[in-house]
């Protein structure tokens, strides 16, 4: 069904932006603020490796500062200033964005942590403390981990223990998808564009593009088992490459995309169509999952694609935590 058939005496000379809009919350994928006041989004996304890119570019230097000053006040050690300007910096970006912005940031718990658990759920209730600290109410904050088992779990926990709402991200795999629902947690991101880039790298004589685009289609599924058994945790689709993937997920509960592909949504007037439906997500034929520690840990070992492309980003936000480190210890010696 297109925008247009949803709305027969409208005519349709809206942006496939603003087309979107109307059937799927959009969220900016990014830690540059300013670029979010100009596609007025619903929410934002943020993770180490937006944060560093964004603290790079000089008009961030304040919020720098900010961080910095905070560290030095609050700690006493060289590493503990430099955790706590890290953390710090986040809640300030977020800060900075939801001044903005009309709903909720994403704050993402280090990648360090994935497989802990308590130090997980522990660098969560920071994180929020230091929100509310500034004026800001955890309605408005998700919390980011990984789709690890441990994840997971810590998720499960703020969740239902906290009132902590939490957006499970790096997720690849069905395995994923279905225990974070059966942990209740708010909302996972699937990473459309990193599930693509595996299968051309392993598979480079095909061609994937619309509805064969191995990315979309895990989105599809996943959407579609949410709404068949009533699932409350929503879908927002992340990590995308191109426009044409975000076209084929319309309608998915929420879309994260980065600044160049709003600015490419936006200058196109092009129809779209609504792909992704509560009713014929009714009509799948996927069948219940019985999920717990040993099944997930399977089904996603059994899955190389997911297990690679887990593996592949946790260590690389993890790098880039580490150079957002540096990048803050060099500010805080230059101090002393």
């Amino acid at each position: 069904m297109s925008i247009e058939a949803n709305q027969p005496n409208k005519k349709v000379t809206m942006s496939v932006l603003d087309q979107l809009k109307e059937v799927t919350t959009i969220v900016a994928d990014t830690g540059d603020f300013e670029a979010i006041k100009e596609f007025k989004p619903t929410d934002a996304t943020t993770n180490p490796s937006l944060i560093l890119s964004a603290a790079k570019i000089e008009k961030y230097s304040k919020v720098i500062d900010q961080a910095v000053d905070y560290a030095l006040e609050n700690a006493s050690t060289i590493e503990e200033q430099v955790a706590e300007a890290a953390d710090q910096l986040f809640v300030l970006f977020g800060h900075e964005i939801l001044k903005v912005i009309p709903g909720r940031v994403s704050t993402e718990v280090d990648a360090r942590l994935s497989f802990d658990r308590d130090a997980s759920i522990k660098k969560a209730i920071k994180f929020i403390e230091a929100y509310e600290a500034l004026g800001i109410k955890k309605d408005r904050i998700l919390i980011k981990l990984a789709s690890t088992w441990e994840g997971i779990e810590a998720a499960r926990i703020l969740e239902s223990e906290h009132g902590i709402h939490c957006n499970l991200t790096l997720l690849f795999s069905f395995a994923q998808a279905v225990a974070c629902a059966e942990a209740k947690v708010t909302l996972i991101s699937p990473f459309v564009g990193r599930i693509l880039d595996w299968y051309k790298k392993n598979n480079p004589s095909v061609t994937y593009a619309g509805p064969t685009d191995p990315g979309v289609i895990s989105v599809t599924n996943i959407y579609n088992y949410y709404k068949k058994f009533d699932y409350k945790t929503t879908v927002m689709g992340a990590s995308f490459r191109n426009v044409g993937e975000i076209r084929e997920l319309a309608g998915c509960d929420l879309l994260t995309i980065s600044p160049a592909l709003l600015k490419e949504l936006d200058s196109s007037n092009e129809k779209i169509s609504i792909k992704l439906t509560p009713e014929s997500a009714k009509d799948s034929k996927l069948a219940r999952i019985s999920m717990n520690e040993q099944v997930f840990r399977w089904m996603l070992n059994e899955d190389q694609m997911a297990t690679e492309k887990l593996s592949e980003g946790i260590r690389n936000f993890a790098a880039d935590s580490v150079k957002l480190e540096n990048l803050l210890r060099e500010k805080i010696e230059a101090r002393k």
